[in-house]
């Protein structure tokens, strides 16, 4: 399967346009959830970005990048040019991270008024995963995330607006597993660990 590479639009946004719907777990503010997807749309605000309808605002600029049909996307005050790409046996990671002032730990107890970063992985396998071992790969980000952000001595395991979406084909013989210890979730953590560790 040939992955699709991101065009760079104007805002900066990095534009995916699938050449055909992949079946996808996003944790998006726009198409979150699990379905076919068209296409994946991660966009540069500013830090000072304050509008409460972010969901509003990526159909708009989905629809002025003349997207239609069903997508996700994402939202990030680091600029998307700096998209680290990483590739591991036919799984391919795209991350922006930015970590803030204060990244944050997991079960850390709620703050108010901390400057945040973002990490958003966008991630393409290129075989189809059951629906439940595609929740296991959202998982299998996590760790690696926070394995990267460990061994990078940062202080915590991501950021409060994380997001990410695993994509991949709607058709074939589905993997039962995506785990770290499947053959695809060990690629996917591979990459996705290497993407954040390039970009810190």
């Amino acid at each position: 399967m040939r992955l699709p590479v991101p065009e760079l639009a104007p805002g900066p946004v990095l534009v995916w346009r699938l050449p055909e719907p992949m079946l996808t777990i996003s944790s998006g503010v726009l198409g979150g959830g699990l379905g076919p997807r068209e296409w994946v749309v991660n966009a540069t605000v500013p830090h000072t970005y304050d509008r409460d309808d972010p969901d509003a605002h990526l159909a708009e600029i989905a629809a002025s990048l003349g997207l239609s049909g069903a997508g996700t996307g994402f939202l990030t005050a680091v600029d998307v040019r700096a998209v680290v790409h990483r590739e591991d046996s036919g799984v391919h990671a795209a991350v922006t991270t930015g970590i803030g002032a204060h990244p944050t730990w997991a079960a850390a107890p709620a703050a108010r008024g901390q400057p945040v970063g973002t990490i958003n992985a966008v991630c393409f396998l290129p075989v189809r995963l059951s629906p439940a071992a595609l929740v296991n790969a959202v998982a299998t980000v996590a760790e690696a995330k926070a394995q990267a952000l460990g061994e990078a001595g940062v202080p915590g395991t991501g950021t409060s607006t994380d997001a990410t979406a695993v994509l991949c084909p709607a058709e074939g013989e589905a993997q039962r597993y995506g785990g770290p210890r499947s053959r695809y979730g060990g690629a996917l953590a591979r990459a996705v660990h290497a993407s954040i560790l390039a970009a810190l």
